[in-house]
């Protein structure tokens, strides 16, 4: 790989000023009751961005308290469907008139590639409102049939007030993913960004309120997991959280929404993605795709396909393939238009993942490329591959978030579906083959939530996209994630001296 020396990224693009540090509560932007602030920092440089907010419990308590009145008593989940789609549409257009400063927001403050973030992230932000807002005027129940004197049918009904509670991989894409369906539907929220990227979460607040979305709808904490997070997740006056992040964390926000008013809780957690070569592929197409499958994003992207598990007729030459185009992987200032890889998104995150990258040192794969820092300053990571590996080690079984990639070998069909199962996880999996019935019978005994065939991140709008086992319950994308803002409602009179049922 290369790893280029991260200069004066003023040469690529103008870094933005930093015009909203506050909470967004009711509408305004407000400083935290307690008046802290934390630090948010650039990860190429290691410098601080700015000083953010610190919201604790007081804060949400102030925003639940504002989304309770505004579901309660305000107009949003009693306006007309046409009418939420409207101001959702002003949303998304006023996030595409704003592409090149959300995208340098996510980029200095993630390290996500800047040209990305401009083409796809921040479009396909504004398309995911787009996609809720057209759905906002389609929410309907249904008339049923009765097997005795009834008239019955069911309502749709918003839950309420929601707490969203999103991670730090993808500020942008997470963010409408979680607050486009639930606009939609017609809720009030609360969104807390994780701590490491709060910056473009105040930014789209202020968006939504120039569309003109009622104040109290849309209410923005920041803040610490441990404090603002823990709060949402307990607080008896919010209706539903939804959460994406680690399954350690996961387990924590299900066990607060049980312990305070059994609020039920969506969550989309960890992975260690099955990446699955069969030996009938096209290993030259097939090496690019296992690179972008374990490097794209950092490596911090849930569904990395991380467990690259290779056919024995073309492992060798699998391997000769990927250190041959590893070699042209770049690593640098996200803003460069030539990088392929930014730098991890926190110190913390980059210590752990060395420290993986150690363990697969020590215990006995072998290092293909990579393996150390990518410089002397930012949080850059050379992308990394161990072979060798079996399924008993640490880099084979544990989720790392990072860009590292764990290479074993398969013989069967059968061995390598037991193999890819034998994990808590059950997020995605990835698998490569040009035979029909080996694709069908491999994607049907996966157990995960996404299967891609012959392709890899395919991901969509339409496409509903959400985790088995310990990796999650109830569904993100596709109209599966506007229900599950929406209760269902049964309603039912008698009928009498009816002339049929």
């Amino acid at each position: 790989m290369t790893v280029l020396n991260n200069g004066n990224t003023e040469s690529y693009v103008k870094i933005p000023k930093i015009k909203f540090t506050k909470l967004f509560i009711n509408g305004e932007f407000v400083d935290s009751v307690s008046g802290k602030t934390f630090e948010t920092v650039d990860p190429r440089t290691e410098e601080v961005i700015a000083r953010i907010a610190a919201g604790d419990k007081e804060d949400v308590d102030l925003a639940v308290k504002a989304a309770r009145e505004a579901f309660d008593h305000g107009p949003w989940p009693r306006l007309p469907g046409c009418e939420r789609r409207r101001l959702m549409l002003k949303f998304a257009d006023l996030i595409n008139e704003n592409v090149e400063e959300l995208a340098a927001l996510d980029t200095v403050d993630a390290g996500k590639l800047y040209d990305l973030g401009k083409i796809v992230d921040i479009p396909g932000a504004a398309e995911t409102i787009r996609y809720y807002a057209g759905a906002a005027d389609k929410i309907h129940g249904a008339t049923l049939k009765m097997s005795r004197d009834l008239q019955a049918y069911t309502l749709h009904e918003p839950v309420g007030v929601v707490g969203h509670i999103i991670p730090w991989n993808f500020p942008s894409q997470m963010f409408v993913m979680k607050v486009g369906p639930a606009l939609a539907a017609g809720c009030t929220m609360v969104v807390k960004p994780a701590e490491q990227t709060p910056l473009s979460a105040l930014y789209y607040a202020h968006l939504a309120k120039l569309a003109g979305i009622p104040d109290g709808v849309l209410n923005v904490i920041t803040g610490h997991g441990s404090t603002a997070g823990a709060a949402i997740s307990s607080h008896m006056d919010i209706d539903k959280v939804s959460f994406t992040g680690s399954t350690e964390v996961g387990r924590l926000v299900m066990q607060a929404a049980a312990a305070s008013n059994l609020k039920p809780v969506s969550l989309e957690l960890g992975g260690k993605s099955p990446f699955i070569i069969f030996d009938d592929v096209d290993v030259d197409k097939v090496s690019d795709l296992a690179l972008q499958g374990s490097f794209h994003n950092k490596g911090e992207i849930c569904v990395a396909g991380s467990r690259v598990f290779v056919q024995e007729g073309i492992y060798d030459k699998f391997l000769v393939k990927l250190a041959e185009k590893v070699k042209s992987w770049v690593v640098g200032d996200p803003f460069n238009p030539k990088v392929h890889q930014g730098p991890q998104v926190d110190k913390q995150q980059y210590d752990k993942i060395l420290s993986y990258i150690d363990h697969g040192k020590k215990g006995g794969a072998t290092l293909l490329s990579g393996g150390k820092p990518g410089g002397e300053k930012g949080y850059y990571i050379e992308p990394t591959i161990f072979t060798d590996v079996t399924d008993d080690m640490i880099i084979a079984k544990e989720e790392i978030f990072g860009p590292v990639m764990s290479v074993l070998k398969f013989k069967t069909v059968d061995e390598v579906i037991r193999r890819a199962n034998a994990t808590k996880y059950g997020l995605a999996a990835g698998i490569m083959t040009n035979d029909l019935n080996t694709a069908n019978t491999v994607s049907r005994s996966i157990r995960a939530g996404v299967i891609w065939i012959n392709c890899y991140f395919a991901f969509d709008r339409d496409l509903p996209y959400g985790g088995y086992k310990m990796s999650g319950f109830e569904r993100d994308f596709g109209l599966e994630a506007l229900y599950k803002y929406l209760h269902v409602k049964s309603v039912a009179t008698p009928i009498h001296n009816s002339p049929w049922l």
